[in-house]
């Protein structure tokens, strides 16, 4: 079981493990033992999801996300296959949790009058300098 939040857990039912070569060092070793993990969780098909969080983690632009809304993490950065085991269902819990905090909504604001004047002014001064470059006779 995976525990994101202390409301929120993931059974192992809902996981799918396949275990594949890995790359990178680990000498013979890495030719004959199948120590990464890829690591599969149905964002869109689990009943574990409340319906909020599911919409913010599919509203992601993430791309371990497929088309299906199936997320998909690689681990291989360690040498044995618990520890990118771990690793992976480490990764899971804190995609989750980041889509736990709601996000603030937006408050549409309009820049000041002041604000407005200063950047047309900033404008106005670095228009100047470029025209007295041009206008200057260099014979």
């Amino acid at each position: 079981m995976v525990e994101i939040a202390p409301h929120l857990t993931i059974p192992d039912s809902e996981l799918v493990e396949r275990f594949v070569r890995a790359s990178g060092p680990g000498g013979q070793n890495v030719n004959k033992v199948a120590t990464a993990v890829e690591l599969r969780f149905d964002v869109a098909g689990s009943p574990s999801l409340p319906e909020p969080l599911r919409a913010r983690l599919l509203a992601r632009r993430d791309r371990r996300l497929t088309d299906e809304g199936v997320l998909v993490i690689s681990a291989q950065r360690f040498r044995t296959q618990e520890r990118n085991r771990e690793d992976a269902r480490e990764r899971l819990a804190s995609f989750i949790a980041a889509a736990l905090e709601v996000p603030k909504p937006r408050v549409a604001t309009r820049p000041s009058r002041a604000s407005k004047e200063r950047r047309l002014s900033g404008k106005r001064e670095r228009g100047t300098i470029k025209r007295e470059r041009t206008r200057r006779d260099w014979d």
